[in-house]
């Protein structure tokens, strides 16, 4: 873990670059490898301290600072509080704290949490506040990529990683940052041996040709690498969708997922019912007459295809799901899963070191 609580700058910069963790304090921190004044001599661009190195702006635009604090005496407060979650080194296992929250303790809240309109957000971090051992998250790269969520908490005692989906912000769609954010946290929970919750809400990966220029496919197979090659125990709830390539790098059943479970009103398939029917229906749509004929055809091809398949029995009946779970009996099923797996026990194949998607 690094610390910076004051500048650092040059070829110093890499050496906070190679930890794990990095926290930086707002107003007497910055990093960057050339200052602003050798920056306007080359470049012609005249910029402060702050703007070009400060925590806000590797708290929130270059993801370089996983947390930002007001002071020095909170970010040690912070390191403390982190150290909690983690094992002492790579060969422990995951820490066990004692407590007092029940097992089976039922959140009636969970059922009403999430939206019936597919399209309306909310905020994951209510349902992860709600499931994890007394309410307690600690956030990681909070002010960057906000459309996905890590962090550590804790259930039953046992120290977790999650990573979820947030419906809040951009809907949730994965893009480059979302990518590697959440690639890079599974990476390190693997390589500490913390299991790793996921809970998705995704309706795909961010079109667009900035996108694309960013090299999304990369991004998107880093997160897929790390899932698939962690050797911790892994469990997936799908809380509402998962379609098409965002449900594969969510930790699907083909991942080496060890329980993926889903809420009732889960919706899991290769696209949305609408953007379906424009494709499976669009030669029939063409041949109608009015706009009022075809949003009605349309509409009527779209309840078909909720119904038919977008639902969490289709997967299930493939064994892409284990099973279709209550809400509110979250926090059990899942606490249940991970005992289940305390014995998991899987190596990858032999080699000197995997090519991960850079």
């Amino acid at each position: 873990m690094s610390a910076i609580f004051g500048p650092c700058a040059g070829g110093a910069v890499y050496s906070p670059a190679l930890t794990d963790f990095i926290m930086m304090t707002e107003d007497t921190s910055y990093m960057f490898v050339t200052g602003p004044k050798v920056v306007k001599t080359v470049t012609g661009e005249d910029i402060s301290v702050e703007d070009l190195g400060g925590a806000d702006v590797h708290a929130s635009k270059s993801g370089v600072s996983h947390f930002k604090v007001e002071n020095e005496e909170e970010g040690l407060l912070l390191i403390r509080k982190l150290l909690s979650y983690l094992p002492q080194n790579n060969l422990e296992e995951a820490p066990i704290v004692e407590t007092d929250d029940p097992i089976d303790r039922m959140e009636d809240a969970l059922n009403e949490m999430v939206p019936h309109n597919p399209n309306l957000p909310y905020d994951i971090k209510d349902v992860i506040h709600t499931i994890v051992d007394d309410a307690e998250f600690l956030e990681v790269h909070r002010n960057y990529a906000k459309n996905i969520v890590v962090g550590f908490g804790r259930m039953d005692g046992m120290s977790v990683g999650v990573v979820a989906n947030q419906p809040n912000y951009l809907a949730g769609v994965l893009d480059c940052a979302a990518s590697k954010k959440a690639a890079r946290f599974i990476r390190f929970c693997d390589a500490f041996n913390i299991p790793i919750l996921t809970l998705v809400d995704v309706p795909g990966f961010l079109p667009g040709s900035n996108q694309e220029y960013a090299g999304i496919i990369n991004e998107g197979a880093k997160l897929m690498f790390a899932y698939g090659e962690a050797t911790v125990p892994k469990v997936t709830v799908t809380i509402r969708k998962s379609y098409g390539g965002a449900h594969d790098v969510m930790s699907c059943k083909q991942l080496r997922g060890d329980f993926n479970y889903a809420w009732p009103n889960a919706q899991i398939a290769v696209m949305g019912a609408k953007g379906a029917i424009e494709v499976l229906e669009g030669r029939n749509v063409a041949k109608l007459g009015s706009n009022e004929e075809k949003e009605a055809y349309v509409q009527k091809k779209t309840n078909e295809y909720e119904e038919a398949f977008a639902n969490p029995y289709q997967a299930a009946a493939y064994g892409y799901i284990d099973d279709v779970i209550e809400p509110r009996n979250t926090r059990f099923r899942i606490i249940r899963a991970f005992q289940s797996l305390q014995t998991k026990r899987l190596s990858n194949p032999m080699k000197k070191h995997s090519n991960i998607p850079l």
